[in-house]
């Protein structure tokens, strides 16, 4: 489906947009690169009064390479899966201020799951006082597709959590999500929900894709996030995320986003 086939509100000139962008197999190659191709057009997006926002699993200092890589020195990125949010600042050590972290307490929900996967590792994020940002629970040999029935079947309500590629479990704080971020941001940047638009590749950007307006999925997402967007772009491996990127740089289709 394309952008165009949908009944959408015509953006005045001045408006703004806000694009929530994935990192890793949305604009970063398996390999670790990104394309000078995709690095130019997501420039040009943010000449056409687009506020482009990392959104990703990746903790800050993850992060803030691929904004340097990208150009983006000022702005925001939202990492951790939403519960940390950044203000790109060359002028601070480290390159950002810290806008908003959101912690919890992980115990309840790693009790329940030590007794469903005894022999899984488990990694946190961003400590503070006991409390965490992230935790990640990775189980080599797994069988992914039955991540989702075990969370439901030891009832973690008080998490958030995504279901990885490989056989790894994101846990963070109940109701942060990419898109609970991004919506923050969006009220804080006084941009039209109308203007919001998103793109991704994995289960971590499902909420992120139903909050935008207009969002696209990575050809190489799974069935379940494809189903999810608007719209399906080609492979991570071939640039499909500039067949999105065009849409917002050439100016006769900008009224149509």
């Amino acid at each position: 489906m394309s952008f165009e086939s949908k009944d959408l509100a015509p953006a005045e000139p001045d408006a703004w947009r806000l694009l929530g962008l994935d990192i890793d197999g949305t604009l970063m190659h398996w390999g670790g690169e990104i394309s000078p191709a995709v690095i130019e057009a997501i420039e040009q997006v943010r000449m056409c009064r687009t506020h482009a926002v990392l959104a990703t699993g990746r903790n800050i200092v993850a992060t803030v390479p691929v904004a340097q890589m990208l150009g983006i020195r000022r702005g925001y990125a939202v990492c951790s899966n939403g519960a940390v949010t950044i203000r790109l600042n060359p002028g601070t050590p480290g390159g950002y201020d810290i806008v908003e972290t959101i912690t919890f307490n992980p115990r309840p929900a790693l009790e329940l799951i030590r007794q469903e996967m005894p022999d899984a590792y488990y990694a946190v994020e961003e400590l503070c006082h006991d409390e965490v940002t992230r935790v990640v629970i990775r189980a080599p040999g797994a069988d992914v597709s039955h991540f989702d029935e075990l969370v439901q079947r030891v009832g973690l309500n008080d998490v958030t959590y995504a279901v990885g590629y490989s056989a790894w479990l994101d846990l963070t704080p109940p109701g942060v999500s990419k898109a609970s971020a991004l919506e923050t941001l969006r009220k804080h940047l006084d941009v039209d929900s109308a203007h919001t638009v998103a793109v991704g590749d994995g289960n971590n950007d499902l909420e992120m894709l139903a909050w935008a307006a207009h969002s696209a999925a990575m050809g190489n997402a799974p069935i379940r996030v494809r189903e999810a967007a608007d719209r399906v772009l080609g492979s991570v491996e071939d640039d499909g995320v500039l067949g999105l990127l065009s849409q917002l740089i050439d100016p006769h289709r900008l009224a149509v986003l």
